[in-house]
């Protein structure tokens, strides 16, 4: 019995450890995620006291995070697709904004990282912010008081996309220098770089939430200015080297052209001629195979061909004679 025992304690065991291992194994949130999970936290604390719809609160965060600011606004999930909500500090939400999973009331919360951008979201080599990196998140507001741990919903544009203005830049870009572009970052931290859309204008477009900011690739060449000489046509004389050329080749590609025709028609012809000939021949072979067999007859000691009947009878000159 107690060899059996161990058998099973053992087998527990092993059943046991795979969870464990597996709870070990799994990574740990990106300091990122950790920073939208806390700053959530803080956005619902200013929603605690009753707080009104359509109304933005302001949140506090510690004081090891100076310079970031984070905001809350609850809203019916029928009215901003119905109506939007434009400007929501630099965000501007349009007709036709869906959260999904589908919640009756959603909590907007807007964060600017300020000086922290960089610290939570790198840019690759080359790369320079212009302005802060602004955040846009959605969670369900079915329950403020459970603060923690709320899952993200996804807020998806799906007439026109939802426009950021970056009015605050904290760069002035170079005379000449490479255009400033959109930056958008995953779950992962992971910068994808857009176009603005419009030259100047310092507005990105997205149909998501998430995190956004302009940037510049400071590592770009800029294209050497092409002096004026360089840019104008090159337009040949009419009477030059290079029109005498080309009507050179004109010509020679005609005559090649004729010649090559004139001896395909040769050929064609010939081949037709060859072949009437060839049916002539096989005509005659048939008709000299159906015609009329002569009768033989003897004549001396050799066989020759006897015709049947003769159209003119043969007349005995004793005949006319008489």
């Amino acid at each position: 019995m107690g060899f059996f025992a161990c058998v099973c304690l053992l087998q527990l065991l092993f059943l046991c450890s795979p969870p464990v291992a597996a709870a070990q194994q799994q990574p740990s949130a990106s300091p990122a995620t950790a920073l939208d999970a806390m700053l959530q936290e803080h956005a619902y604390q200013a929603l605690a006291h009753r707080p009104r719809t359509g109304i933005v609160y302001n949140g506090t965060v510690p004081g090891d995070l100076a310079g970031v600011a984070v905001s809350a606004v609850r809203l019916r999930s029928g009215s901003l697709r119905r109506k939007g909500f434009a400007g929501y500090f630099q965000f501007a939400l349009p007709t036709g904004v869906i959260a999904q999973p589908h919640a009756e009331r959603v909590v907007l919360v807007y964060s600017d990282l300020g000086n922290w951008s960089d610290h939570y979201y790198p840019l690759p080599h080359g790369y320079t912010y212009l302005s802060p990196v602004l955040g846009l998140l959605a969670y369900d507001a079915a329950n403020l008081s459970a603060a923690e741990g709320l899952p993200e919903l996804t807020i998806v544009a799906s007439a026109s996309p939802i426009l950021v203005s970056f009015s605050d830049v904290v760069r002035a870009l170079p005379p000449g220098g490479p255009a400033p572009r959109c930056a958008w970052f995953d779950l992962d931290g992971v910068a994808q770089f857009r176009d603005l859309e419009a030259s100047g204008s310092n507005v990105c477009a997205t149909y998501r939430g998430g995190h956004f900011s302009m940037v510049v690739n400071s590592s770009a060449s800029v294209p050497a200015p092409v002096p004026p000489a360089a840019i104008a046509p090159l337009i040949p004389d009419s009477g030059g080297p290079a029109t005498g050329n080309s009507q050179a080749w004109k010509i020679a590609v005609s005559v090649v052209g004729s010649a090559v025709a004139l001896g395909l028609l040769a050929s064609v012809l010939l081949c037709l001629v060859r072949y009437k000939r060839v049916k002539k021949l096989e005509v005659m072979e048939r008709n000299s195979e159906v015609g009329e067999t002569l009768r033989m007859a003897q004549v001396g000691r050799t066989q020759a061909p006897v015709a049947l009947w003769t159209r003119t009878q043969p007349v005995m000159e004793s005949e006319y004679a008489a």
